[in-house]
């Protein structure tokens, strides 16, 4: 017996796991047999994190990644000192099976891509650790279903309801506001990722289709091809968006005096646009259920003429009802500040 397969049964022996005790089957077709009642959960990654703590914040283990200082304050008090767990998928996936293993998860959550690469991953882990683990597709047109599965499989489906019911509202609401909206006459963007804005995702990419949905036209559009990407400056010269979004705040202050970027007709005409991260991107980083508070953002600044949201009230609507906190009117301030590009 290995070292690892020795603690695995060690670990699982003394955990005092509940008894499985129901099936669910996940957003890959795997039947997955969990705990009646869940209450701890490992996130495999960041968009599993922010899930979790949108429906069912008391069961979340740690975050892959320990709050910074100033994303504290837009979390629930009790809930911003969770211990760093690391992730176990996408850029940087460093946590070891012995940690999981320490931490005795009910059950494991993906959010994210559900390709062969996750499954088989899904499968092994679960295999080796005898938790449970879910996948469960993260494209921004499935989060109403995602909300449901997962709200069931924590135990809180009237939540998952809810806030399934508030993402289907909003998408209404979108697609009556730009239905009538042609094609051509739709704002030109381009997603600036890193200090130098260089990497951006492709059109139907996990990390770019919020701007599909807010009514834009990705203007990083190859056919058949989908990720993240680094463009080279001449082509982002040559398809010329008039909107540009990041949350780089290098990139941010120093877009409007680089040389490289002054013939292009976002930077020409003020259009470059700066995203809270607060306590997660409004964007992206990470493509997970905050996306909803960036879809309103965007959908302001594209189509300020039809979309009627107010940004102030929406934003502290939507932080009480998905981050369980009652922002002050500073911290509001201070991130309709950050939208503006003035970041703290």
């Amino acid at each position: 017996m290995t070292r690892l397969a020795a603690i695995c049964l060690f670990l699982l022996c003394i955990s005092g796991t509940s008894v499985l005790a129901r099936s669910v089957t996940d957003s890959a077709g795997r039947t997955v047999e969990i705990p009646d009642t869940v209450t701890r959960v490992f996130a495999a990654g960041p968009p599993a994190s922010i899930l979790v703590y949108a429906l069912k914040p008391e069961a979340l283990l740690g975050w892959p990644r320990a709050l910074r200082d100033y994303e504290k304050p837009f979390i629930a008090e009790a809930f911003r000192d969770l211990p760093e767990t690391g992730r176990l998928t996408g850029r940087g996936g460093e946590a070891n099976l012995e940690r999981v293993l320490a931490l005795k998860p009910d059950l494991i959550i993906d959010f994210g891509s559900v390709r062969d690469t996750y499954i088989d991953l899904a499968d092994r882990v679960q295999e080796q650790t005898g938790i449970p683990y879910l996948l469960v597709n993260g494209r921004f047109d499935e989060t109403a279903g995602a909300l449901r599965l997962v709200g069931e499989a924590l135990g809180v489906p009237e939540r998952g309801d809810l806030l399934a019911a508030d993402v289907e509202a909003t998408f209404t609401a979108l697609t009556s506001a730009l239905g009538a909206v042609p094609e051509a006459d739709r704002p030109r963007v381009y997603l600036a990722r890193g200090a130098d804005g260089l990497e951006t995702g492709l059109k139907g990419s996990i990390n770019t289709e919020i701007i599909e949905k807010a009514g834009g036209r990705n203007v990083a559009d190859v056919p058949g091809q989908y990720g993240l990407v680094q463009a080279s400056p001449e082509q982002i010269i040559v398809a010329n968006p008039d909107t540009i979004v990041t949350w780089d705040r290098s990139f941010y202050e120093a877009v409007w005096q680089d040389p490289l970027w002054q013939g292009i007709a976002a930077v020409r005409d003020g259009r470059v646009f700066l995203s809270p991260t607060a306590p997660f991107g409004w964007i992206d980083r990470p493509p997970s259920v905050n996306r909803m508070m960036g879809l309103k953002w965007l959908a302001g600044l594209f189509y300020p003429e039809l979309w009627d949201g107010e940004l102030r009230q929406e934003t502290a609507d939507f932080y009480k009802l998905w981050y369980h906190v009652d922002l002050s009117e500073a911290e509001l301030d201070t991130l309709l500040e950050w939208a503006k590009g003035r970041a703290p």
